[in-house]
């Protein structure tokens, strides 16, 4: 029996003791790799959570059709300078028959429509009612006549840059 104790502590030697293996848990870098990121998550969260302003740039504000705000008061502007400013962004053009028209096509910029609407009919209508009164004033000379003369002359006036109307019925920006 001696010599079974004695084989004894040599056959526990012998039997290798089990490997544990631990599969739940993944080292830093494959948590990295496998897209596993709990600080910029939970910060994403909170962001989602707290409603705050998107910031935008002019440009951006003006694709979306906001007028950025005026860096000076524009209080004193007339309508000659707010027709000028609309027809320097080519949205409003001068017509070859003597009335502004809307070009929106080439128009650049932000442009607040419903006014510029209500600014070019008023425009218009002083223009119509200065030629019908300089028609009164020289009836021998026909209105047409009288409003092809005042076009000729009002065109030389127009800001530089501005948007007017080619013979051809194209339009193009008024060179100075």
């Amino acid at each position: 029996m001696k010599p079974l104790l004695l084989l004894l502590p040599f056959s526990l030697a012998c039997i290798p003791a089990p490997e544990f293996v631990v599969v739940d848990r993944a080292t830093v870098l494959e948590e990295q790799a496998g897209g596993s990121f709990p600080e910029l998550e939970e910060k994403l969260a909170r962001a989602a959570i707290v409603p705050h302003p998107v910031p935008l740039t002019p440009a951006q504000l003006e694709a979306l059709g906001i007028a950025a705000p005026p860096i000076v008061e524009r209080t004193g502007m007339t309508d000659a300078d707010r027709v000028d400013g609309l027809l320097a962004q080519h949205c409003w053009g001068e017509a070859r028959d003597g009335f502004i028209v809307a070009t929106p096509k080439a128009c650049h910029g932000a442009v607040d429509r419903r006014e510029a609407v209500l600014l070019v009919e008023r425009v218009n209508r002083a223009r119509a009612e200065l030629w019908r009164w300089l028609h009164e004033e020289r009836p021998e000379v026909s209105e047409a006549a009288l409003r092809h003369l005042w076009v000729k002359l009002h065109a030389e006036g127009v800001i530089c840059g501005g948007w007017i109307q080619r013979d051809d019925g194209g339009w193009e920006a008024k060179r100075c």
